[in-house]
């Protein structure tokens, strides 16, 4: 889902693939917001792919924007897009078209999020940002050197770094720190471990980090659990239904005071509705899944 059918010629180089990527994806037409909406419910409500795959093709190029200025970081442009692509799809399948929001304003932040995380892995001070505020230092740190003229060799000095933390909420030191993580080079990993051997120092990497195929079946496993669950929530009357989800499946669960005064009915009776609805759910989910089952 969300991937452009285009396989470029193996005789193209990597600029050239990218260059042709970035011409296909302009293709993709921008939606309005009511075929937006339609295509949202559709994928949402019924499990659509094609519509899924049609509302990630038309926001590739807002994709691609956004990986444009994290240029400055070393990193190969066909990368961040890669990365910003995944955003796009977990923030389609997060999208609730329900709320009145355009899908691009929402995706935005879903997008950002995912190439930052990309850059940081990718960094040599990955360890370095660990907490929003040293993520945070880490991204702006470069531009307000930049606005500030600080050109300095080495450490900052300490006017700017005074600055610099006060302006991000950071402490002076870590300032400091990230400044001398950000000047200083990376050795090669092309490398060679010892003079007399044939082993690069790449050699004694391993990426642990989640492939790309693994995540989109963790995304298709979310999916379908989650219509399921909206499948059989078609089981329970409304009353039923705003209970076991104000109970169950909200980050802040209600009260059963709360819930007994709003339905005018005792604490006890809300208890009983609510294990009776998760009852009736789980009933209908084991069911689909027989069905599903049995019509494989």
């Amino acid at each position: 889902m969300g991937s452009v059918k285009y396989i470029p010629p193996v005789n193209m180089s990597p600029e050239q693939n990218l260059s042709r990527y970035l011409l296909e994806i302009r293709k993709f037409p921008m939606l309005s917001f009511e075929i937006e909406q339609n295509l949202a419910c559709r994928w949402i409500y019924g499990e659509d792919y094609e519509a899924a795959e049609e509302l990630v093709n038309s926001h590739l190029r807002l994709v691609a924007k956004i990986a444009m200025g994290y240029r400055g970081y070393g990193l190969a442009l066909a990368e961040l897009i890669s990365e910003g692509n995944i955003g796009m799809m977990q923030a389609v399948a997060k999208f609730d078209p329900a709320k009145g929001f355009r899908l691009s304003t929402y995706a935005m932040w879903w997008i950002r999020a995912s190439i930052q995380e990309y850059i940081l892995r990718s960094w040599s001070l990955v360890k370095m940002g660990t907490t929003a505020a040293q993520k945070k230092l880490f991204f702006n740190l470069r531009r307000l050197k930049g606005q500030m003229e600080a050109y300095e060799e080495g450490d900052l000095s300490p006017e700017h770094t005074t600055a610099i933390a006060e302006r991000l909420d950071v402490s002076e030191k870590e300032v400091i720190s990230m400044n001398r993580r950000m000047s200083g080079g990376d050795s090669s990993l092309n490398s060679r471990v010892s003079m007399d051997g044939d082993e690069e120092w790449q050699d004694w990497l391993e990426d642990t980090s989640q492939n790309q195929e693994e995540m989109m079946g963790s995304f298709e496993e979310t999916m379908r659990r989650r219509n399921l669950l909206n499948g059989a929530m078609t089981s329970l009357t409304e009353r039923e239904r705003t209970i076991l989800t104000e109970r169950r499946l909200k980050t802040s669960p209600a009260t059963l005071e709360n819930l007994s005064q709003s339905f005018g009915i005792s604490r006890e009776r809300v208890r009983q509705i609510e294990e009776r609805a998760f009852v009736k759910i789980k009933k209908s989910v084991k069911n689909t899944l027989i069905e599903l089952s049995i019509a494989s």
